[in-house]
């Protein structure tokens, strides 16, 4: 069996450069590859097109990023509750794709799957599907939308074993689940690695096949965006 653990997140990372386009798992600040993001500030790459449901917040996640201009180009469902990523939108400095949430997730299935495209409702007669190619079917218009091609997928899990193997946990599975295996290389950043063999087969969400490295990360955060707590 092929052993797809590296070490460091710095190994895990090797071969991203500028100009790329990466995706990267999680909603919000649930599920991110915090380490991998970190590191993509240290390895001050740039000109970046990032594919993510939102760009995390200011000073976490994505939000980084967005602050020392590494990404030129988010691709993404909404604009979230990061102030940055809306001045540099509202400023011009920061080219953004907004795509119907459904449709980001499929878009990140087909590439995962090997499909090039596909048609879907969602978006027809408005400003989604201008330029774009519609067809009726059943009496419904659908446009077409084609998969993403990225360069690296990166996605964060609860665990993995070295053959590459992942579970995720809870609402953390989100968009981590249809980007792995979705980017010419993924990456997968995890809690706990385990020795191939550890998982029970029932349990795995993503096999191996789809994941060509895996490291184990370090000092998660998990910061939760809105703290809601019942009162007293």
């Amino acid at each position: 069996m092929i052993n797809k653990k590296v070490n460091t997140v710095s190994e895990a990372l090797a071969g991203i450069s500028d100009g790329q386009t990466i995706m990267l798992g999680g909603f919000g600040l649930c599920g991110i590859p915090e380490n991998s993001i970190a590191e993509l500030v240290r390895m001050d790459v740039r000109n970046l097109t990032c594919i993510s449901n939102n760009a995390g917040v200011d000073d976490f996640g994505l939000g980084l990023l967005l602050q020392k201009r590494q990404i030129k180009k988010m691709i993404s469902s909404y604009v979230g509750e990061n102030a940055e990523f809306e001045r540099q939108m509202l400023s011009g400095e920061l080219e953004v794709e907004l795509t119907p949430q459904g449709t980001l997730a499929e878009k990140c299935r087909a590439a995962q799957a090997g499909i090039p495209a596909f048609f879907t409702p969602a978006g027809y007669g408005t400003e989604v599907a201008e330029g774009k190619e519609s067809r009726e079917f059943n009496g419904k218009m659908h446009i077409l939308e084609h998969a993403y091609q990225a360069d690296f997928s990166i996605v964060k899990a609860w665990k993995g074993d070295e053959a590459g193997n992942l579970i995720f946990k809870g609402t953390a599975r989100n968009f981590n689940a249809p980007m792995a295996g979705a980017g010419k290389i993924t990456i997968a950043e995890v809690e706990e690695l385990l020795p191939a063999g550890s998982l029970d087969p029932n349990e795995i969400h993503i096999p191996g096949i789809l994941v060509q490295r895996i490291f184990k990360g370090a000092k998660f955060e998990k910061r939760i965006e809105q703290r809601t707590v019942r009162k007293k």
